[in-house]
């Protein structure tokens, strides 16, 4: 996968985490986990754009670091909510799993970028 294609991938995740969100009830719980939640996604998405410009090889790993942090919250809030009785696990399943799969690819990445030339 091109880091162009990854890009878009994550962008993909953040799209559908809002409108995962927007289904949620408009209790406090329900906004409480609608704020974390699109905060994390959109961030891992904006954070991965932000490595592909680092400024060094360790710049790049540490913001691979903080992509791999918000993606995993975000799979970790997709499952709260399910926990919660807010969504039904039928509909969040394919969000989930991409949250899983996200945070594979960027914790390999990040031990791939950490490793000495």
């Amino acid at each position: 996968m091109t880091p162009c294609e990854l890009s878009e991938r994550l962008m993909q995740f953040a799209l559908r985490v809002i409108r995962m969100v927007e289904a949620l009830p408009r209790t406090a719980a329900g906004r409480t986990i609608s704020d974390q939640l699109v905060r994390s996604a959109c961030s891992a998405a904006a954070n991965y754009r932000a490595a592909q410009r680092g400024k060094s090889r360790a710049d790049f790993s540490n913001k691979i670091a903080i992509v791999l942090e918000e993606a995993d919250e975000s799979a970790f809030w997709i499952e709260f909510a399910e926990r919660a009785g807010l969504v039904k696990a039928a509909r969040v399943l394919p969000l989930r799993q991409e949250a899983v799969e996200l945070v594979k690819i960027f914790a390999t990445m990040r031990r791939t970028a950490r490793k000495p030339n």
